[in-house]
């Protein structure tokens, strides 16, 4: 073990056995890139961060098993829980699906889940239905985005929750300093500070995903003592899985020329991305009612495309539109209309259909079309990371 960190002080970035730690649980795609390391010493570096991983990091994971914990049940299953039929489960809801995987990751088999806005469906203008109330009271934890996101689902939430059910909002939860010009909550396109509900899109920031996760981790906690070592156990896998992601953004975002790090996008999501990776959004079509642009609107970002020569117009899976197609045709833009913000790629139960899922694909076609290189993304995993 010794010699082992002794040899890894010639690694780029290690220092202390907990810098040490940090260099070593780098991609080890990005090591071999930069580095020159071959198979043998990457192998050996790997088995390094596993032990250390294991000293640094290791936490207490005995918990009371539930009844069902070895049925193995499809993803849609486990976001679609019966919460009648859970017993003793801690009981939770969310809204989005972003957040509701992101839950099932740090909840695992451990809590009955159910994610109340289908996929594809606009969670802006999404209003629950009346059979939604019995979920709602049964529930024992209700997680939102908050800042308005979820329309009236917080109201409704408060008029049926059970006593001593809790309803927890991540965004105010996570940007706790909401003015501050550098870390606090963004009003812009779609959300203009004058109608008072900043951009809600938290989620596409990966380092807020962690936050959410973390934040998740110590609610189910106090909720459900008893298996509080598994959340934290889920949430430490689902955390290096995020750094791993981060990582890797890190290294593509630089590779692309800087004149294209410029986003036109539909619907107004990446907000809290571009601040993180010194991206510059430069617009969105979408009107800040939700409607379609008026023709003033259209015309004005045409302008602004040709003159600042912004290579791709990202359109949304969720939010197709002709007028992106017709923007990106009358500048010479490259039209992509793949990007994702809350629908995770394949069927419900496909191993992609994860926020790691969608956050891969809309790297790859991000980088792609703004004339980077995607191959960072390669090899990383994108599979549920919750313990059994």
């Amino acid at each position: 073990m010794a010699q082992l960190l002794q040899d890894a002080r010639g690694i780029p970035g290690a220092g202390s056995k907990g810098t040490i730690y940090r260099a070593l649980t780098r991609p080890l795609w990005r090591m071999q890139k930069s580095n020159g390391f071959g198979s043998a010493a990457l192998a050996g570096i790997a088995g390094l961060a596993l032990l250390l991983g294991s000293a640094c990091t290791q936490q207490e994971t005995t918990a009371t098993p539930s009844s069902s914990s070895t049925t193995q049940l499809t993803r849609s299953q486990t976001t679609h829980a019966d919460f009648a039929k859970a017993g003793s489960k801690l009981k939770v809801m969310t809204t989005v699906s972003p957040l509701t995987n992101i839950a099932l990751n740090v909840g695992g088999n451990r809590i009955a889940l159910y994610g109340l806005i289908p996929d594809g469906v606009d969670s802006h203008t999404f209003e629950p239905k009346p059979s939604d109330a019995r979920i709602m009271s049964q529930a024992d934890l209700i997680i939102t985005v908050g800042v308005h996101l979820e329309g009236n689902t917080k109201n409704m939430a408060e008029a049926n929750m059970h006593q001593g059910a809790k309803l927890y909002e991540l965004a105010p939860a996570t940007i706790t300093n909401p003015d501050d010009p550098q870390t606090g909550f963004l009003y812009d396109f779609s959300f203009p500070k004058e109608k008072g509900d900043p951009n809600p899109h938290l989620w596409m920031n990966p380092v807020y995903a962690d936050k959410f996760a973390a934040l998740m981790r110590d609610w189910f906690s106090a909720a459900d003592p008893a298996n509080a070592g598994y959340y934290a156990a889920n949430y430490q896998a689902f955390r290096a899985r995020i750094a791993d992601l981060e990582q890797r953004i890190r290294w593509a975002i630089p590779a692309i020329p800087e004149k294209n790090r410029k986003l036109l996008t539909y619907h107004d999501s990446w907000a809290y991305f571009a601040r993180e990776y010194g991206m510059n959004v430069i617009g969105a079509i979408q009107p800040s009612d939700f409607a379609q642009p008026s023709a003033q609107d259209v015309a004005s970002l045409i302008d602004q495309i040709k003159a600042e020569n912004v290579p791709a117009v990202f359109g949304s899976e969720v939010y197709p539109s002709k007028v992106a197609e017709q923007i990106a045709r009358e500048t010479g833009a490259q039209y992509v209309d793949k990007l994702r913000d809350d629908e995770p790629p394949g069927d419900e139960n496909a191993p992609e259909h994860t926020y790691l899922g969608m956050m891969l694909e809309d790297m790859k076609t991000m980088t792609s079309a703004l004339g980077g290189d995607p191959s960072a993304f390669n090899g990383f995993d994108v599979t549920d990371t919750y313990g059994n």
